[in-house]
Protein backbone atom coordinates (compact mmCIF):
# COMPACT_ATOMS: atom_id res chain seq x y z
CA UNK A 1 0.00 0.00 0.00
CA UNK A 2 2.62 1.86 0.65
CA UNK A 3 4.79 1.35 -2.32
CA UNK A 4 1.88 2.18 -4.47
CA UNK A 5 0.85 5.47 -2.65
CA UNK A 6 4.43 6.61 -3.30
CA UNK A 7 4.70 5.90 -7.12
CA UNK A 8 1.46 7.66 -7.46
CA UNK A 9 2.94 10.52 -6.12
CA UNK A 10 5.84 10.58 -8.56
CA UNK A 11 4.13 10.09 -11.40
CA UNK A 12 1.37 12.85 -10.47
CA UNK A 13 4.77 15.04 -10.11
CA UNK A 14 6.20 13.53 -13.41
CA UNK A 15 2.72 14.70 -15.32
CA UNK A 16 3.06 18.43 -13.73
CA UNK A 17 6.61 19.00 -14.87
CA UNK A 18 5.57 17.63 -17.88
CA UNK A 19 2.83 19.56 -18.34
CA UNK A 20 4.77 22.77 -17.05
CA UNK A 21 7.40 21.90 -19.68
CA UNK A 22 5.40 21.55 -22.87
CA UNK A 23 3.67 25.27 -21.63
CA UNK A 24 7.37 26.83 -21.22
CA UNK A 25 8.02 25.53 -24.94
CA UNK A 26 4.97 26.87 -26.21
CA UNK A 27 5.54 29.97 -24.51
CA UNK A 28 9.23 30.21 -26.22
CA UNK A 29 8.21 29.53 -29.52
CA UNK A 30 5.43 32.24 -29.49
CA UNK A 31 8.63 34.63 -28.26
CA UNK A 32 10.70 33.54 -30.94
CA UNK A 33 13.42 32.65 -29.12
CA UNK A 34 14.46 29.52 -27.18
CA UNK A 35 13.93 30.11 -23.41
CA UNK A 36 17.02 28.59 -20.96
CA UNK A 37 17.31 27.94 -17.75
CA UNK A 38 20.24 28.06 -15.26
CA UNK A 39 20.29 26.79 -12.19
CA UNK A 40 22.32 28.87 -9.70
CA UNK A 41 24.19 28.07 -6.54
CA UNK A 42 23.53 31.03 -4.48
CA UNK A 43 26.42 31.78 -1.82
CA UNK A 44 25.34 33.83 1.51
CA UNK A 45 28.62 36.75 1.66
CA UNK A 46 29.55 36.41 4.84
CA UNK A 47 30.87 39.35 6.51
CA UNK A 48 34.27 40.10 6.04
CA UNK A 49 35.93 40.22 9.52
CA UNK A 50 38.25 43.51 10.23
CA UNK A 51 41.74 43.36 10.93
CA UNK A 52 42.86 44.19 14.09
CA UNK A 53 46.45 44.90 13.71
CA UNK A 54 47.50 48.40 12.73
CA UNK A 55 49.74 50.07 10.74
CA UNK A 56 53.50 50.17 12.78
CA UNK A 57 55.70 52.89 10.98
CA UNK A 58 53.27 56.27 10.41
CA UNK A 59 52.06 55.21 14.68
CA UNK A 60 55.78 54.73 15.57
CA UNK A 61 56.17 58.07 14.58
CA UNK A 62 53.00 59.81 16.22
CA UNK A 63 53.91 57.88 19.25
CA UNK A 64 57.82 59.33 19.44
CA UNK A 65 56.00 62.54 18.71
CA UNK A 66 53.83 61.85 22.15
CA UNK A 67 56.66 60.64 23.65
CA UNK A 68 58.58 64.33 22.87
CA UNK A 69 55.37 66.31 24.51
CA UNK A 70 55.48 63.97 27.57
CA UNK A 71 59.39 64.53 27.82
CA UNK A 72 58.66 67.69 27.67
CA UNK A 73 56.53 68.21 30.82
CA UNK A 74 58.84 65.73 32.53
CA UNK A 75 61.46 68.40 32.18
CA UNK A 76 59.21 71.71 33.17
CA UNK A 77 58.53 69.56 36.43
CA UNK A 78 62.49 69.68 37.14
CA UNK A 79 62.76 73.21 35.64
CA UNK A 80 64.74 72.40 32.58
CA UNK A 81 62.81 74.58 30.50
CA UNK A 82 65.47 75.09 27.31
CA UNK A 83 65.16 71.41 27.28
CA UNK A 84 61.93 71.06 27.33
CA UNK A 85 60.91 73.78 24.71
CA UNK A 86 63.46 71.88 22.14
CA UNK A 87 61.31 68.99 23.05
CA UNK A 88 58.08 70.36 22.10
CA UNK A 89 60.34 71.34 18.54
CA UNK A 90 60.77 67.52 18.52
CA UNK A 91 57.80 66.62 18.51
CA UNK A 92 56.77 69.45 15.85
CA UNK A 93 59.23 67.45 13.18
CA UNK A 94 57.82 63.92 14.30
CA UNK A 95 54.30 64.84 13.85
CA UNK A 96 55.22 66.58 10.27
CA UNK A 97 56.06 63.42 9.24
CA UNK A 98 53.68 61.21 10.36
CA UNK A 99 50.86 62.04 8.15
CA UNK A 100 53.25 62.08 5.33
CA UNK A 101 54.98 58.58 5.70
CA UNK A 102 51.26 57.00 5.99
CA UNK A 103 50.27 59.08 2.77
CA UNK A 104 53.39 57.57 1.06
CA UNK A 105 53.48 54.25 2.03
CA UNK A 106 49.18 54.15 1.83
CA UNK A 107 48.71 52.92 5.64
CA UNK A 108 46.35 55.59 6.72
CA UNK A 109 43.95 54.16 9.06
CA UNK A 110 40.75 55.70 11.46
CA UNK A 111 42.71 54.48 14.10
CA UNK A 112 45.95 56.09 12.95
CA UNK A 113 43.35 59.40 12.53
CA UNK A 114 42.62 59.20 16.09
CA UNK A 115 45.86 58.45 17.70
CA UNK A 116 47.68 61.14 16.12
CA UNK A 117 45.00 63.77 17.19
CA UNK A 118 45.29 62.54 21.06
CA UNK A 119 49.38 62.67 20.78
CA UNK A 120 48.73 66.45 19.16
CA UNK A 121 46.41 67.17 23.04
CA UNK A 122 49.10 66.26 24.65
CA UNK A 123 52.20 67.69 22.47
CA UNK A 124 50.61 71.07 21.84
CA UNK A 125 48.10 71.72 24.03
CA UNK A 126 48.89 69.91 27.39
CA UNK A 127 52.73 70.39 27.34
CA UNK A 128 53.23 74.20 26.11
CA UNK A 129 50.58 75.33 28.52
CA UNK A 130 52.44 73.58 31.25
CA UNK A 131 55.76 74.49 30.63
CA UNK A 132 54.77 78.24 29.93
CA UNK A 133 52.84 77.87 33.50
CA UNK A 134 55.89 76.48 35.29
CA UNK A 135 58.56 78.68 33.63
CA UNK A 136 56.75 82.35 34.35
CA UNK A 137 52.84 82.12 34.14
CA UNK A 138 52.37 80.75 37.93
CA UNK A 139 54.16 84.40 39.00
CA UNK A 140 51.16 85.76 38.08
CA UNK A 141 48.77 83.87 40.09
CA UNK A 142 45.17 83.16 39.41
CA UNK A 143 46.40 84.97 35.49
CA UNK A 144 48.62 82.59 34.86
CA UNK A 145 47.14 79.61 35.00
CA UNK A 146 43.89 81.31 33.39
CA UNK A 147 45.49 81.71 30.27
CA UNK A 148 47.31 78.43 30.42
CA UNK A 149 43.94 76.80 30.47
CA UNK A 150 42.82 79.25 27.86
CA UNK A 151 45.65 77.85 25.70
CA UNK A 152 44.99 74.31 26.50
CA UNK A 153 41.31 75.00 26.08
CA UNK A 154 41.67 76.00 22.64
CA UNK A 155 43.96 73.40 21.39
CA UNK A 156 41.47 70.37 22.64
CA UNK A 157 38.66 72.80 20.63
CA UNK A 158 40.82 73.24 17.42
CA UNK A 159 41.59 69.51 17.03
CA UNK A 160 37.79 68.27 17.70
CA UNK A 161 37.14 71.14 15.07
CA UNK A 162 39.31 69.80 12.26
CA UNK A 163 38.32 66.14 13.15
CA UNK A 164 35.17 66.78 12.65
CA UNK A 165 35.93 68.93 8.97
CA UNK A 166 37.83 66.43 7.76
CA UNK A 167 37.11 66.29 4.04
CA UNK A 168 35.01 69.48 4.19
CA UNK A 169 37.37 72.67 4.33
CA UNK A 170 39.80 73.65 1.79
CA UNK A 171 42.94 71.10 2.04
CA UNK A 172 45.32 74.01 1.30
CA UNK A 173 44.08 76.36 3.94
CA UNK A 174 43.88 75.14 8.05
CA UNK A 175 40.90 76.72 9.46
CA UNK A 176 42.46 78.70 12.55
CA UNK A 177 45.94 78.43 13.22
CA UNK A 178 47.41 74.89 13.96
CA UNK A 179 48.32 73.46 17.24
CA UNK A 180 51.80 72.71 16.44
CA UNK A 181 52.26 75.60 15.07
CA UNK A 182 50.98 77.59 18.44
CA UNK A 183 53.07 74.90 20.81
CA UNK A 184 56.13 75.68 18.42
CA UNK A 185 55.37 79.60 19.35
CA UNK A 186 55.12 79.47 23.02
CA UNK A 187 58.21 76.82 22.72
CA UNK A 188 59.95 79.08 20.34
CA UNK A 189 59.86 82.21 23.16
CA UNK A 190 60.67 79.90 26.23
CA UNK A 191 63.73 79.01 25.04
CA UNK A 192 64.41 82.36 23.41
CA UNK A 193 63.92 83.99 26.40
CA UNK A 194 65.24 81.16 28.71
CA UNK A 195 68.78 81.35 26.77
CA UNK A 196 68.90 85.38 27.36
CA UNK A 197 68.80 85.69 23.87
CA UNK A 198 66.59 88.58 23.58
CA UNK A 199 66.26 91.97 26.33
CA UNK A 200 63.52 91.63 27.82
CA UNK A 201 63.25 92.19 31.75
CA UNK A 202 62.32 89.69 34.40
CA UNK A 203 59.29 91.79 35.55
CA UNK A 204 58.17 91.65 31.85
CA UNK A 205 58.74 87.92 30.80
CA UNK A 206 55.18 86.83 32.50
CA UNK A 207 53.05 89.51 31.00
CA UNK A 208 54.60 88.40 27.59
CA UNK A 209 54.19 84.75 27.96
CA UNK A 210 50.30 85.31 29.08
CA UNK A 211 50.05 87.98 25.85
CA UNK A 212 51.20 84.57 23.92
CA UNK A 213 49.31 82.05 25.57
CA UNK A 214 45.87 83.89 25.16
CA UNK A 215 46.68 85.13 21.42
CA UNK A 216 47.75 81.31 20.32
CA UNK A 217 44.71 79.77 21.99
CA UNK A 218 42.32 82.44 20.76
CA UNK A 219 44.00 81.79 17.43
CA UNK A 220 43.27 78.17 17.16
CA UNK A 221 39.60 78.62 17.66
CA UNK A 222 39.40 81.98 15.19
CA UNK A 223 38.61 80.97 11.35
CA UNK A 224 40.99 82.93 10.21
CA UNK A 225 42.71 80.65 7.45
CA UNK A 226 46.32 79.49 7.27
CA UNK A 227 48.29 78.29 4.59
CA UNK A 228 48.90 74.15 5.31
CA UNK A 229 51.51 73.37 2.87
CA UNK A 230 49.57 69.93 1.87
CA UNK A 231 49.75 71.28 -1.68
CA UNK A 232 53.07 70.91 -1.72
CA UNK A 233 53.95 67.35 -3.14
CA UNK A 234 58.08 66.52 -3.11
CA UNK A 235 57.42 63.93 -6.13
CA UNK A 236 57.05 67.10 -8.15
CA UNK A 237 60.44 70.04 -9.73
CA UNK A 238 60.43 73.22 -7.99
CA UNK A 239 61.99 76.53 -9.07
CA UNK A 240 65.54 77.07 -8.03
CA UNK A 241 65.16 79.79 -6.13
CA UNK A 242 63.15 77.31 -3.78
CA UNK A 243 65.56 75.15 -3.20
CA UNK A 244 67.87 78.48 -2.58
CA UNK A 245 65.69 79.43 0.12
CA UNK A 246 65.23 76.40 2.04
CA UNK A 247 69.14 76.38 2.08
CA UNK A 248 68.89 79.66 3.55
CA UNK A 249 66.68 78.77 5.70
CA UNK A 250 69.02 75.55 7.00
CA UNK A 251 71.84 78.17 7.76
CA UNK A 252 69.54 80.87 9.64
CA UNK A 253 68.04 77.52 11.82
CA UNK A 254 71.47 76.13 12.17
CA UNK A 255 73.31 79.82 13.36
CA UNK A 256 70.40 80.98 15.95
CA UNK A 257 68.24 77.95 16.55
CA UNK A 258 65.82 80.10 18.95
CA UNK A 259 65.77 83.38 17.30
CA UNK A 260 64.98 82.20 13.96
CA UNK A 261 62.42 79.14 14.80
CA UNK A 262 60.69 81.85 17.00
CA UNK A 263 60.82 84.65 14.16
CA UNK A 264 59.36 82.11 11.71
CA UNK A 265 56.46 81.12 13.70
CA UNK A 266 55.76 84.56 14.80
CA UNK A 267 55.29 85.81 11.29
CA UNK A 268 53.27 81.67 10.27
CA UNK A 269 50.82 83.12 13.49
CA UNK A 270 49.86 86.56 12.22
CA UNK A 271 49.84 85.15 8.47
CA UNK A 272 46.48 84.39 8.94
CA UNK A 273 45.23 87.63 9.68
CA UNK A 274 47.11 89.07 7.16
CA UNK A 275 45.41 87.04 4.91
CA UNK A 276 41.83 87.88 6.39
CA UNK A 277 42.59 91.29 6.18
CA UNK A 278 43.51 91.37 2.28
CA UNK A 279 40.36 89.23 1.95
CA UNK A 280 38.33 92.04 3.39
CA UNK A 281 39.75 94.91 1.98
CA UNK A 282 40.02 93.56 -1.97
CA UNK A 283 36.78 91.54 -1.88
CA UNK A 284 38.45 88.40 -3.59
CA UNK A 285 39.22 85.64 -1.65
CA UNK A 286 42.67 84.39 -1.38
CA UNK A 287 43.68 80.98 -2.91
Amino acid sequence: MTSFRRRSRLDRNRLLRSRVGRKQNEWAEDLGDEVDFEVEELHVDQPRKRSKGIYLLPNAFTTAALFCGFFAIVNAMNHHFEVAAIAIFASLVLDGMDGRVARMTNTQSAFGEQYDSLADMVSFGVAPALVAYEWALKDLGKLGWLAAFTYCAGAALRLARFNVNTGVIDKKFFQGLPSPAAGALMAGFIWLADDNKIPVRDSAIPWVTFFLAVYAGLTMVSNARFYSGKALDVRYRVPFGVMVLLILTFVLISSNPPLTLFGLFVIYSISGYVIWAWERLSGRRFS
